[in-house]
């Protein structure tokens, strides 16, 4: 008689992306909690910041795996997670939101079939955040970035985040009213890339992350030679490296533009 095939040990690759994201949420409460008890930042730089990074960025991935429902479904599911996986967010307002995600995710989705594109959603920057801004350009330049970097396209990648970041930064400047410090005085149009991140080092009206100013030159020459030395070739290395702060850099200037 043949033998049963044995039971295959179910991954968590296997389960659908609803029952993931509320594992993810549950674990994203507890780091919280375990943060505020032992007095520890979730945007430092410790293992708390770190898992729930680690959390955002799974939880990120198993958004993405959902079926697209309405925009409006889907924007009030990002609200909710960005709440969630926020590193700011109190404790009532990130414990409201986790029960209300998991709600949803419980019932109106529970059944919804997985539409799963990893060229989409996973990569450099999470789309659940760029959702938020409501800006349909940020939303298909992230998507890109991602798509490239899942596909290997690491030069790819790194113009389509310098292109991101670009256009973060003239968002804070507009959302400012001072834009006109980044344009040519003759021509209005907008200065190169160098010129615009000297100017958003410099600006008096925000008060920029020490990190953020630190890390970006080094964000500004990833994309720039990628784009215009022809016998440079960014590797998957050139991207990880810079991930994190890449991450922070454009939060930073979507919040100061009032997009998140």
């Amino acid at each position: 008689m043949a033998k049963r095939p044995a039971n295959r040990k179910q991954t968590s690759g296997d389960r659908p992306p609803q029952a993931r994201l509320i594992t993810l949420i549950d674990a994203a409460v507890e780091v919280a909690a375990a943060a505020r008890r032992h007095s520890k930042s979730l945007s430092g730089v410790n293992f708390y910041a770190n898992k729930m990074a680690s959390l955002r960025s799974d939880g990120t991935i198993a958004f993405g795996q959902l079926a697209r429902g309405s925009v409006g479904d889907m924007s009030a599911l990002a609200e909710l997670m960005a709440k969630v996986f926020s590193v700011d967010a109190d404790v009532k307002e990130r414990a409201q939101s986790a029960r209300e995600l998991q709600f949803a995710l419980k019932t109106t989705w529970a059944a919804v079939p997985v539409d799963y594109s990893p060229m989409e959603d996973a990569g450099v920057f999470p789309l659940v955040t760029l959702s938020q801004t409501k800006r349909g350009y940020l939303i298909a330049v992230g998507r890109q970035a991602n798509g490239c970097y899942a596909a290997g396209w690491y030069d790819g990648c790194a113009v389509m985040m310098r292109r991101l970041l670009e256009s973060a930064i003239i968002e804070a400047f507009e959302a400012k009213q001072i834009d006109a410090k980044i344009k040519d005085p003759a021509s209005g149009d907008f200065l190169r890339l160098t010129a615009i991140i000297n100017a958003a080092i410099a600006e008096p009206s925000w008060n920029l992350p020490r990190n953020v100013k630190k890390q970006l030159p080094n964000l500004r020459d990833l994309g720039h030679t990628s784009a215009h030395n022809r016998y440079y070739l960014a590797k998957q290395p050139d991207i990880d490296k810079l991930t994190m702060a890449y991450r922070e850099t454009v939060e930073s200037f979507l919040h100061l533009a009032g997009l998140l």
